[in-house]
């Protein structure tokens, strides 16, 4: 698929884009190659080709959930400005 210069402008301009006009026919070719891979890879043939997450079938390490640390809640909240049922108060930041 071939992009002209005009739709590449139309293009920029729906995304709000400032294009320098020198540049616009190097932006046309650009987009042209891109849209001509999409095409070959629309015709590579993925019947009955499962989808997958990872191309080798690896699954995540994961450290073990055990507590590390003490809780510090209340001596992090005894330095808090302002603290009401547990919970921290902070000043209201929507006008």
């Amino acid at each position: 698929m071939s992009l002209t210069s005009d739709e590449v402008g139309r293009i920029a301009h729906l995304a709000r884009l400032a294009l320098d006009t020198d540049a616009v026919e190097a932006y046309a070719q650009d987009l042209s190659s891109i849209l001509d891979f999409v095409e070959q890879l629309e015709a590579a043939p993925t019947e009955g080709v499962e989808p997958m997450a990872h191309p080798q079938d690896a699954t995540q390490r994961l450290r073990p959930d055990e507590v590390t640390e003490p809780d510090a809640r209340e001596r992090f909240q005894a330095i808090a400005p302002a603290v009401e049922a547990g919970l921290y108060l902070v000043p209201k930041v929507i006008e």
